[in-house]
């Protein structure tokens, strides 16, 4: 049974669909089996492997609301251990027929039920936002990653996303939990970067990765290609970042599930 995961912040510009699918990629990488869910209508984690509008036949909007089977969504990658359910424009739509739905919360965890045994991980991008889409992935998931900048205004934003998940988990998923936050863009030549993340470490201890992930050119071009960093340049502090990362996520479920 795969092990599920969000990757959620609803301020956007954080690194979220970066580090959904350079996660998923690098733990793909060390062959374990991986399912990216794109739940984001801009559909970024799809074109981030290859997946652009025009070659979407069917996306997780069918799997949620048609009569399509989650597993005919599914797509390969470039990486054979890695797959990927696409999205479209069409996801706003679904959030929208969801609204007026009986157990709506509940929509993607019975979709991800029926494929889940074929999966080591399922890791889930969110929109930016705490609407009904980002309801469903927390519905589904088991551990949150919450990518963050060490910046003033990201702490009020760490704050509103743990009074969700804690509202979520005492309202629909009891097993619910913070699987750690992720510090990106990091420049650690700055005094703000360092004292944001000390307050966070401090208010939510063991809770921080140990891998800080860099601004870093080549983790910026990657998405325009297609690929995933790894793919595109293994040897960047990017895609370095993104693998240290992934053993330390690996490292941390493999413990939790002991």
């Amino acid at each position: 049974m795969a092990r599920i995961v969000a990757v959620a912040n609803q301020k956007g510009g954080v690194g979220k669909t970066t580090t959904a699918v350079n996660l998923a990629a690098s733990v793909a990488a060390s062959e374990h089996r991986v399912l990216l869910v794109d739940f984001d209508p801009q559909g970024n984690a799809s074109s981030s492997v290859g997946y652009t509008k025009d070659r979407i036949e069917l996306s997780i909007y069918d799997a949620l609301i048609g009569d399509v089977a989650m597993q005919d969504c599914i797509r390969p990658t470039e990486i054979t251990t890695l797959f990927v359910v696409p999205a479209t424009m069409d996801l706003v739509g679904a959030e929208l027929e969801l609204i007026g739905s009986e157990n709506r919360e509940t929509y993607l965890k019975n979709a991800l039920a029926t494929v889940a045994d074929n999966y080591d991980y399922i890791i889930i991008d969110c929109p930016p936002s705490l609407g009904m889409l980002t309801l469903n992935a927390l519905v589904a998931a088991e551990g949150v990653v919450v990518p963050m900048q060490a910046e003033y205004f990201a702490l009020e934003g760490l704050g509103a996303l743990c009074n969700t998940i804690d509202r979520v988990r005492d309202a629909y998923n009891p097993g619910l939990h913070l699987e750690g936050i992720l510090f990106t863009m990091y420049d650690p030549r700055t005094n703000l970067a360092g004292q944001v993340k000390g307050e966070v470490e401090s208010h939510l201890p063991n809770m921080v990765y140990e891998t800080l992930i860099p601004r870093n050119v080549r983790l910026s071009e990657s998405p325009s290609h297609g690929k995933p960093v790894l793919l595109y340049d293994f040897r960047c502090a990017g895609s370095k970042s993104y693998l240290k990362l992934a053993q330390e996520f690996v490292d941390r479920a493999t413990a939790a599930a002991a």
